[in-house]
């Protein structure tokens, strides 16, 4: 047990969480953690179903641990919302607590592939998973499986449904969670399906805030500030975000009286994260490696590459985002501070995996949308003049690209007629660009003119 951890008294359980890896203990498990000094009702049973470590470590303290915030002064506060930690082998239990009538909400972070979708966004009833717990539906190895199984015995039971609350990043993500689960109960019990779809609401949502893997630097850092020898301390930013379709039911935890958001219109936030901070990231990360720079906030502290991101922003994306319900201005005021924080050391090379899934929604719906306005469209096409030189220099290089087509972009990247053959290509970008000899041309000259006169003269040019 870790010193100073003790809890006391115990909260009441409400919510049920799958998948308690760093982020949800950084994010959702420090908001519901505040939401406890004023209702108690509210604790988490954390559970895991692939894996015990965390469970067991969770358990050696009590369900405790501790949150460093990482901004200019470091702070730590200790976490003592789960209550329970159920593992693989705790099935039994695991049925009763999503049986329990205090239970309201049943979060999640289980990595988009714990969803067992097919690529248009439906079941795949293909999987291994689905195909195991549509014959064995009372001993479910899946999300889906579980959370029809509570479902099933609620309604057997008599009692309200919880509400499932996706706190993974994927657009839509509550609409595709429900028809996922509605379409696993289909093939089991129709009427159940029908329950389901008539009386469970499934929010979408969106979270963020950077969380650095915990390692025993972390662990170090927490043992010497506060005397704990904790096993599983997490750390994240000063910034967090969470934003909930306000479709909650009334008897659901008051989460805006901690900073949740509950909106209307969550998929404008979606966009705005999408284009404002991941468009920047992505920028930061292909223009700041060809530049030297190794994290997010060494390239911010370069004056031309911290200027041109902040212009690109407020020039290239936020007036393609308006009208909207959120201060974009704002928003974008808290994205710089949030790229400057030194305390976060965000790899500019982790950034750039997966470009060619990332780009489309982070940079080319904007360039997409700018075609059609009176706004220059220059300066979006930097990043992907740099994405194509960064994939150039991987390749020649023989270093790894880590990208789902990365042997489609490096035989691309090796040719003499790079920048052609990968704008040529439709798993990337769509025909609308790729047959623009306005856009093709102008990503060619800016290519041309970083491998001839820089990186920052083509940042001089273009911004």
């Amino acid at each position: 047990m870790t010193r100073g951890m003790e809890r006391t008294p115990q909260p009441g359980t409400g919510i049920v969480h799958f998948g308690p890896g760093a982020f949800h203990r950084a994010h959702q498990a420090d908001y519901v953690d505040r939401l406890l000094a004023n209702d108690r009702r509210w604790g988490i049973a954390a559970v895991s179903l692939r894996s015990r470590g965390t469970i067991d470590a969770l358990k050696s303290q009590h369900g405790c641990y501790t949150l460093a915030i990482l901004d200019e002064q470091t702070s730590f506060r200790t976490i003592a919302v789960h209550t329970r930690a159920l593992g693989p082998a705790d099935s039994d239990a695991i049925r009763r607590q999503l049986a329990e009538p205090a239970i309201r909400i049943v979060t999640c972070t289980v990595t988009e592939k714990g969803y067992c979708l097919a690529a248009d966004g439906s079941l795949d009833f293909a999987h291994p998973d689905i195909v195991h717990d549509l014959s064995k539906p009372s001993q479910p190895v899946s999300l889906l499986g579980w959370l029809a199984l509570g479902f099933a015995d609620r309604r057997a039971n008599g009692l309200p449904p919880f509400t499932p609350i996706c706190c993974d990043n994927m657009a839509s993500n509550g609409t595709k969670l429900g028809n996922a689960v509605a379409a696993f109960a289909g093939r089991l019990d129709p009427e159940l399906a029908r329950w389901i779809r008539g009386v469970v609401q499934f929010p979408n949502t969106l979270v963020d805030s950077i969380t650095p893997a915990t390692d025993d630097h972390l662990r170090n850092l927490v043992r010497e500030a506060t005397g704990f020898d904790d096993s599983i301390p997490v750390s994240r930013e000063a910034y967090a975000q969470w934003v909930i379709d306000d479709i909650l039911p009334k008897d659901s935890p008051d989460l805006a009286s901690v900073g949740v958001v509950l909106s209307s219109d969550v998929g404008a936030w979606a966009k705005a994260k999408l284009r404002i901070l991941n468009g920047a990231h992505s920028t930061l990360a292909y223009v700041g490696l060809l530049m030297g720079h190794e994290a997010v906030a060494d390239a911010m502290a370069d004056p031309a590459l911290s200027a041109f991101v902040e212009r690109l922003v407020r020039e290239g994306m936020i007036p393609g985002l308006q009208p909207s319900p959120i201060d974009l201005d704002r928003y974008a005021d808290e994205t710089f501070a949030r790229l400057r924080n030194s305390a976060i050391h965000h790899k500019l090379s982790q950034i750039a995996w997966d470009g060619s899934q990332k780009l489309p929604y982070r940079l080319l719906d904007t360039i997409i949308d700018v075609r059609s306005s009176a706004r220059r469209m220059s300066p979006l096409l930097v990043p992907i003049a740099a994405w194509i030189l960064f994939l150039e220099r991987q390749a020649r290089a023989g270093e790894p690209i880590v990208d789902p087509l990365a042997d489609l972009l490096e035989a691309a990247a090796r040719t003499g007629d790079s920048v052609d053959r990968i704008l040529n290509l439709r798993e990337v970008f769509p025909e609308i660009l790729a047959s623009d000899p306005g856009f093709v041309g102008a990503v060619k000259d800016i290519a041309a003119i970083m491998r001839s006169k820089g990186v920052a003269a083509a940042l001089a040019i273009s911004g």
